[in-house]
């Protein structure tokens, strides 16, 4: 049996959408429905029920999915030992592919792979950005291996989360903005920022997400404009223009506040965000993988 059927429809269970799964894998829709059919007729089964909204496990493909999953492990784990037990001189070798949010991918991991590189340089390393909800859905079918998740609760299931590290945040603003120089005189309360513009990461960014829930709209007679954006650069550009403020963390504003370009604005302060180590409780750790887990504390503050 081809192990790439089962792949593909372990993909598609977890998402229940042949577009979302099809985008997942790196495929056009209509490879992963042949894959998906052509399941269908080794097993003689039917695995989904297809319906206006996307597809449905029956009761024959619920069963069928534990061990499909179990086949699609026990062939990572295969190739993992045999890259392993082939590398020169008996070093670490193999694929490891870990998602983040774009926060840490572009400030955190590029120092970790060139770590990596350095230490063990028959380990590749496939880096992809992915928000929680599509980290967490990847895990579970086996699309990857490691997940850095943004994230003070993290309870998912069959999915393990571990802290790793905590981010600091920094409210920013223009040194020309309104803000910036109204604090010189008093720091700014909930009342002011309520009242003002943010460029903040997109939806289902954490610390985005929860500075507009629980604080900012939570301001009384709170009228923020808010925008935002799927890239962190686009956010930074608009707040050093002087257009409004953003919460970001630290980390990606460093270079911008040492330079004058960006300045922290004078008021509430913010707790750090959580940084969480997410793997599938089930599923082995690689020696590659193991690896990759033991090199990623040295890149963050503790």
């Amino acid at each position: 049996m081809d192990t790439r059927l089962l792949r593909t429809f372990a993909t598609v269970a977890r998402t229940g959408n042949l577009t979302a799964a099809a985008e997942r894998l790196h495929l056009v829709q209509s490879t992963v429905t042949a894959q998906v059919q052509a399941l269908e007729k080794e097993l003689d089964v039917r695995l989904f029920d297809r319906l206006p909204r996307g597809v449905v496990l029956t009761g024959a493909g619920r069963e069928v999915l534990a061990q499909a999953e179990a086949v699609v492990e026990a062939e990572s784990q295969l190739r993992a030992v045999a890259a392993s037990a082939g590398g020169a001189g008996g070093q670490v070798t193999g694929r490891v592919v870990l998602s983040a949010g774009e926060t840490l991918v572009s400030a955190r991991l590029p120092g970790v792979i060139v770590a990596l590189r350095s230490s063990h340089p028959g380990i590749e390393v496939d880096l992809r950005t992915m928000g929680t909800a599509s980290a967490v859905a990847a895990l579970r079918t086996g699309e990857l291996d490691l997940a850095l998740l943004l994230e003070d609760e993290a309870a998912f299931r069959d999915v393990e989360c571990t802290p790793l590290a905590r981010e600091p945040l920094v409210l920013v603003c223009s040194p020309e903005h309104p803000v910036a120089r109204s604090a010189t005189d008093s720091p700014t309360d909930w009342a002011e920022l309520a009242r003002e513009d943010y460029f903040l990461h997109e939806q289902g960014c954490s610390y985005s997400d929860r500075f507009i829930e629980r604080l900012l709209t939570a301001a009384k007679g709170a009228q923020p404009r808010i925008t935002r954006f799927g890239s962190l650069e686009a956010a930074r550009s608009c707040v050093a223009a002087g257009l409004g403020l953003s919460l970001l963390a630290r980390v990606n504003v460093a270079d911008a506040l040492a330079a004058g370009r960006l300045t922290q604005v004078s008021g509430p302060q913010f707790p750090d965000v959580t940084v969480q180590l997410a793997r599938h409780r089930r599923r082995w750790l690689s020696p590659a993988a193991a690896a990759l887990t033991n090199e990623l504390p040295h890149h963050f503050p503790h």
